[in-house]
This record gives structure tokens, C-alpha cells and sequence, in this order.
């Protein structure tokens, strides 16, 4: 059949059963926009910013496991959706960003609202296109589809030209992709596989180290059967929490930067150390060439380009985690390794004498938020954060039980990032509550969709952490810079009065004893709710490993003597 250019973009989408668009019309793509009309079988969810477009495609992504997708128009709305896109690249998320541009003729005469959008996006999409002949739109599009979501996923960007959506040709929407020098997928080495067989078999002191490609896979089943099977306790990177259950015996919890101290102790101490698709961000190995002295390491990755980047595996399984954990359980022996436990056992003990919420605090303090923010949620909610101290607050002390069930940008940082990724997350996940867990800095960056919030009439509760600060910055201002708070100090609106504004029901909360009866109001409210907490100002992150430490270089708070003594209560 005959169709224009903007009609093969929605009847393309149809074929790789897309049902959810974020975006905003502009000049450049209005026949796309115009032929939507046509097609009531998708949502369109109308944004503010063309930086929420990318987040939400993102958060919507994350947890369905489906492509995002955005849709934006030329020049600044494309530019706008960068940061969006190097959030998902650097995250792995699948995800295809449609750009309208200038007509052809006009390419390269600085017309209005002309940008070299595939010139500026190709170092933060995993490819990009620029569409001149409507003729190859329909390949196009389902290359674009294909790479995004195939091997490990990312971000792909399509440039259309205003006059390719308007011109017509025979629509023949292809079959199957072939791209030459593109093979994701590879068969595992079986005489890797052996080897890797063999350090596990002979390791006194295994750990794995459970990324993000774990649940990008979709192999936590796997992870925790390895796991049991072979008693090895499990830490997990930020993006990698809910590949095992938090309350499980072998979950460590979170490494790295900001993990927990057994967790970093037990990579510094352990012989065998099995890292599982994750890339060994700095914020995990700390100074690199003291990260795990002595211990063998074996590599699950799909990236071929991730193994040895920044550490050098004894061995590399370059495959599908799921195949990859699949062929290791049918090889390993069932194994224990109790005086290894018993030894994380002692290290984490002496990690809860130091938790905060041991101590007898009546200020309102935003560790003892988060860990009544899991109880009233019973732990099974989608917690979407920002990035900074309430972030790390979060991965600590809401305890993770699920895969998908955190949503936070890892490798890029990106704040503002929480609320756009939860209206996509909650288009995703109707009928689960979703979460927003934000800074008072962060939050102001994107706070213009709580509009878009209102009008998708989405129920997502907002916490906001608000502690006069950016908090994460005055944190690295007070022990490494002389408490010397430069352009940290913040003043934000009344964040309850805001939401008002918009229409959204809100509550200030000041004291500790109002927690728990706030956050019932907000899970029992049918609509969205806006909750900010007004914690105490200079609260720090702990443990924390300082830049240029080795990870099993903590530093910590004090031992608290305050409070009943034995198990942390809150646990």
C-alpha cells in the first residue's frame, strides 16, 4: 500500500507493537503528529520538556522490558533529549528517539531550527540515522527497533526530514534485519566455560558481583540458583539491586562507593570474585589497581568491548547472562563455604553497631524515611530516585526484592531524572505503585511534569528529601574541601504549595513521629501525592569509599552505643 512518510513511522510502530509515545509536536515533525490521528491504538503522553520525552521512554523501557519510545521536533527539542539519551546509553536501556528535521533541501543553510542532530547524538546513542528518501524510512525503522533492543540494548536515534514525511511510496515493512559487522550474540566458549568451572570448584572464598545485565536478561532466576547452589554470596552494584532478594541469605546488598562495608570487605578479601553483567564502574572497583588483590576473576558480559576496559579477567564468558549463568549451574557442584559466611557474618555485625537507625535520633534524619518508606510499602513498590544522597539513602535502607523495582540513572548521574522516568515506569506498570524518591535540587530540574503527571492522571506518590542543600556536594564539600559550602547552600518554593498549583494533593512533614502516618495518607491516596520531608540539613552518607581509595577503604561513622543492643531493629 501507498502511504506518506509520517504514516510508515506509526505504521512501523504498530508491527514492533509499540503502544506508548512520549513527546511534543513542533514544526519539523507535525506530519507525523498529524497522521497520529489515524491511529488511536497508541497513547500519546504529552510532555513539557523534551528531556522528560527521553526519561520516560527510559523509565517506561526499564520496566516493561519493551523499546521506549520518544518523539520530538527539530533543532532545540532535539538537542534537548540528550541528556535523556546518554542516560540510557550509559545505562543500557532500549530505546528509539524520532527527530523531525528540516526539509532536504534546506540541510545545511542553517535554517530554522536546524541542528545536526546525528552529528550531536552519535556519541550517546548506541546508532543514529538520518532519513533523506522516504523510500528507505520502513528499513529504517526497523533496523533502528532491532539494534535497540538486540545484544546488549541502547538508545537509537532516527532524523527525518520534514519533506520525507510528506512524500508517499509503497510501504513493505521488512521481515527480518541483516546488518553487516552487527553480531550481538555469541555462542559461549566452551573452554571458557571449563575454566571458569574449575576456579569456582577449587575458590575458598567466592563472590559474585550482580550488575544491571543481569535483569536486562531477565536471569535472576538463574543468579539465585547459582548462587544457592554453590553458596556464594551476592553483592550488587546501584543498577544491579533486585537481581537477588535484599532479605536472601547470600545478598550482601549494594558495593561500591556508598555499598555496604561487609560488601566491600568481601571483595578485598575474597579469592575468587565472579562479576555478572555489570562493567566495573570506577564508583564499584574504587582505585583500580588495588580492587580485589586476591582474588581470580571471571567475567559475564554481552559487551565484548566491557571485558578488560578497566579490569583484566582471568577468564571471560562473552555471551547472554541467562545462557552464560544456565551453562555454569549445570557444571558447578554443589558447594559450602560456611567459614567464609561466617567471616561476612562478623563484618556485617560490625557494620550494623555503626547504622544510624541504631541510634536513639529524634530528628528527622532521611535514613530512618527510607527504611519506613519500605515498611509501609511492604517492600513491593517501583522506587524511582534522583541522584545524589537521598539516591545512596535509598539503595541502603529500602531493602530491593525484585528485579526492575529500582529505577535510577547509574553511569551518568542524571539529576532530575525521577520524575519523568516515573510517569513512564507508571505507564509501564499501571497497577503498581510507583515512587518517586527526589532531592530538593534535583526534583526542580523537572518538576514541570507533575503537569504531565496531572493530565495522565497518574497515581505516583513523590517523596522529596529536602535538606537545604545539593546534599551529595556539600557531603564531598565537608570532608574533602573545608566545609567550605560554595553553591551548595539551596532555596527552594514550597514544594506542597507547588503541587497545588498543578492540582496535586501534598503534606509537609517536619518531625519524625509524622513519618509513618504520611506515608500511609500518600499510599492510600487514589491520585498523586506530593510528600516533603524537612530533614536535618548536614546528614552524610555512610560508609564511603573517598576518591582515589581503594573499595576496602571505608569511611565510617562511629560505632553507636545509643539504642537496644543485638540485631538493628529496623531490619
Amino acid at each position: 500500500m501507498k502511504l506518506t512518510g509520517a504514516q510508515i513511522v506509526w505504521e512501523s510502530m504498530l508491527r514492533e507493537q509499540v503502544e506508548v509515545v512520549f513527546g511534543m509536536p513542533g514544526g519539523a515533525n507535525l506530519p507525523i503528529y498529524d497522521a497520529l490521528s489515524q491511529y488511536p491504538q497508541f497513547h500519546h503522553v504529552l510532555v513539557r520538556h523534551e528531556q522528560g520525552a527521553a526519561h520516560m521512554a527510559d523509565g517506561y523501557a526499564r520496566v516493561s522490558g519493551k523499546v521506549g519510545v520518544c518523539l520530538v521536533t527539530s533543532g532545540p527539542a532535539a538537542t534537548n533529549l540528550v541528556t535523556g539519551l546518554a542516560t540510557a546509553m550509559m545505562d543500557s536501556v532500549p530505546m528509539v528517539a524520532i527527530t523531525g528535521q528540516v526539509p532536504t533541501s534546506l540541510l545545511g543553510n542553517d535554517a530554522f531550527q536546524e541542528t545536526d542532530v546525528t552529528g550531536v547524538t552519535q556519541p550517546v546513542t548506541k546508532h543514529n540515522y538520518l532519513v533523506t528518501d522516504v523510500r528507505e524510512l520502513a528499513q529504517v525503522m526497523k533496523e533502528a527497533f532491532h539494534i535497540a533492543r538486540t545484544g546488549r540494548p541502547g538508545p537509537v536515534l532516527i532524523d527525518i526530514c520534514k519533506d520525507v514525511q510528506n512524500d508517499s511510496t509503497d510501504f513493505v515493512y521488512p521481515e527480518e534485519v541483516k546488518l553487516a559487522g552487527f553480531r550481538p550474540w555469541r555462542g559461549i566458549d566452551e573452554g571458557a566455560l571449563e575454566q571458569a568451572a574449575t576456579l569456582i570448584e577449587q575458590a575458598q572464598r567466592p563472590l559474585i558481583i550482580a550488575g544491571h545485565g543481569v535483569q536486562m536478561a531477565h536471569a535472576t532466576q538463574e543468579l539465585r540458583q547459582f548462587a544457592e547452589k554453590a553458596e556464594i554470596p551476592v553483592t550488587m552494584t546501584l543498577l544491579g539491586l533486585g537481581d537477588i532478594p535484599e532479605t536472601h541469605p547470600l545478598s550482601l546488598g549494594m558495593c561500591g562507593m556508598h555499598g555496604e562495608a561487609h560488601a566491600n570487605l568481601a571483595i578485598q578479601e575474597c579469592d575468587l570474585l565472579i562479576a555478572v553483567g555489570m562493567r566495573f564502574d570506577d564508583r564499584v572497583t574504587g582505585k583500580l589497581d588495588e580492587f580485589a588483590p586476591n582474588a581470580r576473576i571471571i567475567h559475564l558480559e554481552m559487551d565484548e568491548a566491557e571485558v578488560g576496559k578497566n579490569v583484566q579477567p582471568d577468564v571471560a564468558l562473552i555471551a547472554d547472562a541467562k545462557e552464560s549463568l544456565q551453562a555454569l549451574l549445570a557444571r558447578v557442584q554443589a558447594k559450602r563455604h560456611q567459614q567464609w559466611l561466617k567471616q561476612i557474618s562478623d563484618w556485617r555485625n560490625e557494620s550494623e553497631a555503626r547504622d544510624i537507625l541504631r541510634a536513639e535520633v529524634d530528628e528527622l534524619i532521611p535514613p530512618y524515611v527510607m527504611r519506613q518508606l519500605w515498611h509501609t510499602t511492604g517492600g513491593d513498590a517501583i522506587i524511582v530516585t534522583d541522584v545524589g544522597q537521598h539516591q545512596m539513602w535509598e539503595a541502603q535502607y529500602y531493602l530491593h526484592q525484585h528485579p526492575r523495582q529500582l529505577l535510577t540513572s547509574g553511569g551518568l548521574g542524571t539529576m532530575g531524572y525521577a520524575l519523568p522516568a516515573a510517569v513512564g515506569a507508571q505507564m509501564a506498570a499501571p497497577d503498581t505503585p510507583v515512587w518517586v524518591v527526589a532531592g530538593d535540587g534535583g526534583f526542580q530540574m523537572t518538576l514541570q511534569e507533575m503537569a504531565t503527571v496531572m493530565q495522565e492522571n497518574l497515581p505516583i506518590k513523590i517523596v522529596i528529601i529536602n535538606n537545604g542543600f545539593l546534599g551529595m556536594v556539600r557531603q564531598w564539600q565537608q570532608l574533602f574541601y573545608g566545609k567550605r559550602y560554595t553553591g551548595t547552600p539551596m532555596f527552594s518554593p514550597d514544594f506542597v504549595q507547588l503541587a497545588a498549583a498543578y492540582g496535586m494533593a501534598g503534606r509537609t512533614v517536619k518531625q519524625k513521629q509524622e513519618v509513618n502516618d504520611a506515608l500511609q495518607q500518600a499510599a492510600e491516596h487514589p491520585g498523586p501525592f506530593l510528600l516533603e520531608f524537612q530533614v536535618k540539613e548536614e546528614v552524610n552518607v555512610y560508609p564511603m569509599v573517598a576518591p582515589g581509595a581503594a573499595v576496602g577503604e571505608l569511611l565510617r561513622r562511629p560505632t553507636i552505643v545509643q539504642g537496644p543492643s543485638g540485631v538493628n531493629p529496623a531490619w
